[in-house]
């Protein structure tokens, strides 16, 4: 492990809370200070270049057979395909970041799928069917 970044007062001192990650794969992060002494905090990005990858994320996490569901992600124009542990589902495609889907009869507990024109994403946690 190693120092990427020391916050200083004129940055944004003292990181606030725990890092949040995207489903871009990059971390946000907060700090109390601001530049130059102000009290207004800083919003900070630690982009993550090896390592975790995108990956989506459901809302909710749990749900009966033909229950309507959001898949967030990042790059999902284009979908070709959405899956519940390997049961396909219809869906569309609302934006880049946005997906409604509906849960399919015969779907198993386990990872949500979608293949998009620059390949698979998988759920960040596995999807329970109730």
């Amino acid at each position: 492990m190693s120092t990427l970044h020391l916050f200083e007062p004129r940055d944004g001192d003292g990181p606030w809370a725990g890092l949040v990650q995207a489903t871009s794969g990059d971390f946000y992060g907060t700090t109390p200070g601001g530049p130059s002494g102000s009290n207004y905090g800083t919003i900070f990005r630690m982009m993550m270049i090896l390592g975790m990858g995108q990956f989506i994320k459901t809302t909710p996490t749990a749900a009966k057979a033909g229950a309507k569901i959001i898949i967030l992600g990042t790059r999902l124009r284009g979908a070709t395909s959405v899956t519940f542990n390997g049961a396909t589902a219809t869906f569309k495609v609302a934006s880049e970041t946005e997906i409604t889907a509906f849960v399919p009869v015969g779907a198993t507990t386990g990872t949500v799928e979608v293949t998009t024109p620059d390949g698979t994403l998988t759920s960040n946690v596995p999807f329970q069917i109730l």
